[in-house]
């Protein structure tokens, strides 16, 4: 058996010393086009630039709130030739050479893969990128999906031949008699150890910065006034930290001990995760300490600390055509969303001037930013309800929408507005914004258009009657 095995061996590998390296390009441009208002760009544009294609690559994303009964592949065009040419061949009838768009529609539920003649793959890969990302889009993980729908197009687009599983399915069948499997031989990037490699960077940074304002971070702490209720609340949150401190050395200490081979391990990953979730948690902590002991003493630099603290409000208020353009953008919940914003909009600024003429307090102008955040919080979540009963056409419907806009709700602490002083101060208090608003309603829509739809979750080639002669590479699939 073992010289079976090293004939075996020696096959594949002599077949493997005639290839070329196979080179690591990552997008030479990535354009994100979310007009569905799904995806989260800070996740996403520093994923897409870490993906490796064989051959140099632009990368694009398209998301759109279309329905179901539409032709996926006609709409894409069709949003190519009014917006973005360049994604097209200079005559018009293919897509550009180089291209990969890899595009999705959260309420019709379906997702779509095209590429440049010099970039298409057969229409089973094509199949194999879009089921590739089906459980992530059924679960409303939009960004998630959109990354590996892109991590899957690099492995197979210009996949040079050595690459190919088959091959050593054909010339390496005894190998796995030998009892290793093929994808023991083959050099690919083992995911969990990149990914490993990149959150463990992430902690170290935050536990740098951490570290470097410790000293800072323990003067501030015996500036704060205790008897504020802002800074007593904040006072509580820190008598953690030091503890929280030395479990994140701790775990980093375990974190840069793992091997290389370590790395690819589950262990590693809970361990590193772990060290950057808490690292992360005192990265916010310390700001917000600072932020506390500056805004409540009026110290140099508190309008920017104060602003840091207003920010979640205004990007709220900010976001709420989004919001509108969801759903429902009319009726008594829209409304009064619009009366709130109206009178809203400009408090953060009239409390800063009045904070700056002594004529309110600190802990009077936290309070009511406070109440502000959580009246439009309420306001979201009425609004939230209206759009449901809306959208459904029956009590099932209804139940259905709820169950899934709260299980994406739950999911969706990355939609969280940051962490400042009224986080620290009332860690109780959930705050419902925008962003999560959108990504909730969005799962709602799609688990009642999945349940709507009869269609067969097969592969569309065409592009439609508006099509015309447009032969691109490209097709798409029900999710």
């Amino acid at each position: 058996m073992r010289r079976l095995f090293a004939v075996a061996l020696l096959t594949v590998l002599a077949l493997l010393g005639g290839a070329p390296a196979a080179l690591a390009e990552t997008p030479t441009d990535i354009v994100v086009e979310d007009t569905a208002g799904v995806l989260d760009r800070n996740t996403l544009l520093p994923a897409l630039e870490d993906i490796d294609f064989y051959e140099p690559t632009k990368v694009a994303v398209y998301t759109r709130n279309g329905s179901a009964s539409d032709n996926f592949n006609e709409e894409v065009l069709a949003y190519a030739r009014a917006e973005h040419p360049d994604w097209l061949s200079p005559d018009g009838q293919k897509w550009a050479d180089g291209l990969y768009l890899f595009a999705f529609d959260p309420v019709g539920r379906q997702v779509g893969t095209y590429m440049g003649e010099d970039r298409k793959v057969s229409l089973e890969q094509r199949e194999d990128i879009q089921e590739s990302t089906y459980d992530l889009l059924r679960d409303a993980q939009w960004t998630d999906a959109a990354i590996a729908g892109v991590e899957r197009g690099a492995e197979l687009i210009n996949r040079p031949w050595y690459r190919n599983p088959a091959l050593y399915i054909a010339g390496g069948g005894v190998l796995a008699a030998g009892g290793i499997s093929a994808g023991a031989v083959v050099l690919v990037r083992n995911n969990r150890q990149k990914k490993n490699r990149e959150k463990l960077g992430e902690a170290e940074a935050a536990y740098a910065s951490v570290t470097a304002d410790l000293d800072a971070t323990e003067l501030n702490t015996h500036t704060i006034p205790a008897d504020s209720p802002y800074g007593a609340k904040v006072l509580d949150r820190y008598r953690g930290f030091r503890e929280q401190y030395a479990e994140a050395t701790e775990l980093g200490n375990q974190a840069r001990a793992f091997s290389d081979k370590e790395l690819k391990t589950t262990r590693a990953t809970k361990v590193i995760d772990r060290y950057a979730e808490t690292a992360g948690e005192l990265d916010a902590v310390d700001d917000v300490i600072a932020d506390t002991n500056t805004l409540l003493n009026r110290a140099p630099g508190w309008e920017a600390a104060w602003e840091r603290q207003a920010l979640p409000l205004r990007e709220d208020l900010a976001e709420l055509d989004e919001v509108f353009g969801q759903g429902l953008a009319s009726g008594p919940t829209a409304d009064a969303l619009r009366r709130f914003r109206s009178r809203t909009q400009d408090r953060p600024g009239e409390w800063a001037q009045a904070l700056a003429e002594g004529r309110m307090s600190p802990e009077q102008a936290l309070d009511e930013l406070r109440r502000a955040r959580e009246e439009l919080s309420a306001l979201l979540q009425e609004h939230s309800e209206a759009a449901m009963e809306a959208y459904s056409k029956n009590k099932t419907e209804l139940e259905s929408m709820r169950s899934e806009m709260e299980k994406a709700r739950r999911s969706g602490a990355r939609y969280r507005r940051g962490y400042g002083i009224l986080d620290a101060a009332y860690p109780a208090t959930w705050y419902f914004t925008a962003p999560m608003y959108i990504q909730s309603y969005s799962a709602g829509v799609s688990s009642v258009e999945s349940a709507r739809s009869a269609a067969s979750s097969g592969s569309s080639t065409g592009y439609g009657s508006s099509g015309g002669s447009f032969s691109g590479s490209g097709s798409s699939s029900r999710f």
